[in-house]
């Protein structure tokens, strides 16, 4: 006998299957042992279960044989779910076996009817979150609860319904691909995941279609991969495109969940564009005072492609300044940029015309047939004129002048001309502040340069003097000229040092007492050559005689023996010294030659006014007792001065005494133009004298020099305004902490005098002439005083 166990659901597939199980069950009524009917192949269906006693042969008693049980997810009805049912050949019906069920939701998801074996689902089940359950099953007694049959174990599967869209967990996307790319490129693969069951039915089964995008792009339905869709794409034209991808389950069938993602394609650049010239031919103006490597002309070059596809190469390849100019691109933007390489001269020329081309640094060779990858354009460049400062012949001359020139001789000629095609007239003159003596002179229009002064070549032998050429424009340029002065026999020989020459008492005749030498501050070309010999007046000594050694030396001998101090301590020896100059010049020099007592070896031991004190009987030590007295009686004069002076100076100074918080106040109201007495007028109106002093005269010291103009006032005369502008000129140039020689200077100069004679009164009493002062009674009551006054 079998017991059988069933769970029948209203599909109509199920429907056929559970038919088709009951025609089985003959086959279980024949007895083979152990035989079950295993509902996995099949559409759900409840478990059947058979034991088999009796028969022909004795088989081993099979209690529970299960298979799965499935339940459909997402239910929403209001009963319970019916899963299957359970039971046990041991149930005769009687109520005396219950069943227990245990394991993975028992309780509170799955219930089971412990009379009836039914089992339900309480809850609704969702497969994403757990798949299938594993439970427990056993029949036992109701009395004792002792099991009646073996615990068995058996799985409720979850069945899977179509409840999860399909989602793209990696989106959206972007992606590059290369303009101009052939159809079918490949761009991107976008992948879309389902959360059901991708072994059962449809539900997982995803297909992909594109939305937006056409006709530019497609989408392989089953693997996801983008593609190009149509040929020859221009970046340039457009650079992006936004895609929406669908994604659908049930193989895209009606009825099928779906989700879309984002795709943004990015045209990447190809070098598909040729450069070109914005324009076929440019004109460029340039100063001809440019320096080299100044950048004249930028030319933009026009090429749809970015990056390297853009980068330029410029070169020069025809024209009449191919050494003259170069073109290199910028790196920034990619502009042609021409250089000056060498310097440029309107006068030479005033125009070029160049022809350069352009082509790209990187070619792609699948575009050649686009045409050819570069460009020319013809480049005119203009030479603007600059008025140039003029130029002199000889920017370093050289000039030689004796030092016996007159004043007026002319040492030399400097010439300077206009670089300019106008060829404007040059102007000389010379830079005082390299000629601060004023030695020298220029003509402004000739350039000859002449002698100002006497010239001295032992005061200065070279003068270096810059000349400045100016034209009309005041565009000016200078040239150094070195003067040499050439010498003359102008300075007689003398002495080469100050001699002090010693004679021994215990001398000999004959004996060498002094060897001089000379020199001359001339310089001879054929150097020096003197002759030494005495004066006429000293030749018939009987003392002394001069030899001359012909190296220009001579020695000075003694001619007798037996000096004495006691008879002369000085003898002076005039020496005539001539030179080899045409015409010679010679001088007379006297050698002092004191008379000394020597030691044994002819080193001096005293000489002269010393040696009288000490033969008089005055020793060594009774000289320096005086002369220690005598210091003493100093001391005590400078400290007792010393004293006295402090007593009468106050430590502190007081407030009278402070001066530099006094207000010091002159009760003295000033004679106005003839008070001479505030400052000296003598120094601005005497310019005789100012000379004379050499301009050393300080201003704020009032000389004590009588008014010159007390009641003459002749017309002021120009030449007086001239001269001392003039002195006071050459003052300022000469002084080396006066101001900047671009400072303004102030004179506060009036002139002679005011052509409107002085309105004082005081000398009114020496003049003859009676006047009148009826006119201070008209001035009005407050005059009335001072015309009674006048009128009496």
């Amino acid at each position: 006998m079998c017991i059988v166990m069933m769970r029948l659901n209203c599909s109509p597939m199920w429907s056929v299957v559970s038919l088709l199980t009951l025609l089985l069950l003959p086959l279980w009524e024949m007895g083979c042992s152990g035989l079950s009917f295993n509902s996995v192949p099949l559409p759900p269906v409840g478990t059947y279960q058979r034991s088999c006693e009796g028969g022909a042969h004795h088989r081993q008693r099979r209690s529970w044989v299960w298979n799965q049980f499935f339940v459909l997810e997402e239910y929403t009805g209001d009963e319970p779910l019916y899963v299957g049912k359970l039971h046990s050949d041991v149930d005769k019906g009687e109520g005396q076996v219950k069943y227990v069920l245990n394991g993975q939701g028992a309780t509170s998801i799955f219930t089971i009817d412990e009379n009836t074996g039914d089992i339900h689902a309480t809850k609704r089940l969702d497969r994403e979150e757990q798949a299938y359950y594993t439970l427990r099953a056993q029949a036992r007694n109701r009395e004792n609860n002792l099991p009646v049959e073996p615990e068995s174990e058996f799985v409720i599967k979850v069945q899977d319904i179509n409840d999860n869209e399909p989602k793209f967990l990696n989106g959206p996307y972007s992606a590059r691909v290369p303009e101009m790319s052939p159809v079918g490129t490949s761009v991107v693969t976008v992948v879309a995941t389902d959360a059901d069951d991708p072994t059962y039915g449809n539900s997982a089964r995803v297909i992909y279609s594109i939305l937006e995008g056409q006709p530019y792009f497609s989408v392989e339905p089953k693997t996801g991969v983008v593609k190009t869709a149509l040929p020859n794409m221009d970046r340039e034209a457009r650079d992006q495109y936004l895609l929406v991808i669908q994604a659908k389950d049930m193989v895209g069938q009606m009825g099928g969940l779906s989700g879309t993602t984002s795709v943004m394609v990015t045209l990447t650049d190809v070098n598909d564009n040729p450069p070109h010239f914005s324009r076929k031919s440019y004109q460029f103006s340039m100063s001809e005072s440019l320096p080299v490597a100044s950048v004249v002309a930028k030319i933009k070059t026009l090429d749809s492609d970015v990056g390297p596809n853009a980068e330029m190469e410029y070169r020069i390849v025809d024209g009449d300044g191919l050494g003259l100019f170069r073109i290199t691109p910028d790196r920034d933007t990619q502009e042609g940029l021409i250089t000056l390489q060498k310097g440029l001269d309107f006068e030479t020329k005033s125009s070029y015309t160049l022809r350069v081309e352009v082509s790209n640094r990187n070619i792609d060779l699948r575009f050649l047939s686009l045409g050819p990858f570069s460009d020319t354009a013809t480049v005119r460049l203009i030479v603007e004129n600059v008025d140039e400062p003029p130029v002199f012949s000889l920017p370093l001359s050289k000039m030689l002048i004796s030092e016996a020139a007159k004043v007026g001789t002319t040492i030399g000629t400097v010439s300077a001309h206009d670089p300019d095609s106008t060829n404007s007239p040059i102007r000389y003159s010379i830079d005082r502040n390299t000629d601060l003596e004023r030695f020298f002179n220029i003509d402004a229009t000739t350039g000859v340069i002449s002698t100002a002064k006497p010239l001295d070549r032992e005061v200065n032998a070279i003068h270096n003097v810059t000349i400045f050429a100016m034209e009309s424009c005041k565009c000016s340029y200078s040239c150094i000229i070195l003067i040499t002065v050439t010498d003359i026999n102008d300075n007689a020989p003398v002495f080469a040092i100050e001699y002090e020459t010693y004679l021994c008492e215990s001398a000999r005749p004959g004996q060498v007492i002094e060897t001089i030498s000379a020199m001359d501050r001339d310089e001879p070309q054929s150097g020096h050559r003197f002759f030494f010999s005495l004066t006429a007046e000293a030749a018939g000594n009987l003392n002394f005689t001069l030899r001359d050694n012909k190296d220009n030396t001579a020695s000075v001998l003694t001619m007798r023996g037996g000096f004495q101090r006691h008879d002369q301590t000085m003898y002076r020896l005039p020496v005539l010294i001539m030179d080899g100059g045409s015409p010679a010049l010679s001088s007379t020099n006297t050698l002092s030659i004191r008379v000394c007592d020597c030691d044994p070896d002819g080193a001096p031991q005293s000489c002269g006014s010393e040696a009288s004190m000490l033969s008089a009987g005055l020793s060594t030590g009774a000289l320096i007792a005086i002369l220690a007295c005598i210091l003493t009686l100093l001391v005590l004069v400078l400290l007792i001065v010393t004293m006295r002076r402090r007593k009468k100076e106050p430590l502190i100074l007081d407030e009278e005494r402070d001066v530099r918080e006094n207000i010091v106040r002159y009760d003295d109201e000033g004679g106005g133009e003839e008070d001479t007495e505030a400052f000296d007028m003598v120094a601005l109106r005497n310019l005789k004298l100012v000379r004379e002093s050499g301009g050393k005269t300080r201003r704020d010291v009032t000389p004590e020099v009588p008014s010159l103009f007390l009641s003459s006032r002749p017309p002021p005369d120009n030449g007086i305004f001239r001269d001392f502008i003039w002195d006071r000129l050459k003052e300022a140039d000469v002084d080396a902490s006066a101001p900047p020689y671009d400072s303004l200077q102030t004179y506060a100069f009036e002139g002679s005098g005011s052509a409107a004679e002085s309105l004082s009164s005081l000398d009114s009493l020496s003049t003859d002439s009676e006047q009148n002062y009826d006119y201070l009674s008209d001035w009005g009551p407050r005059f009335k005083k001072l015309a009674d006054l006048y009128a009496a």
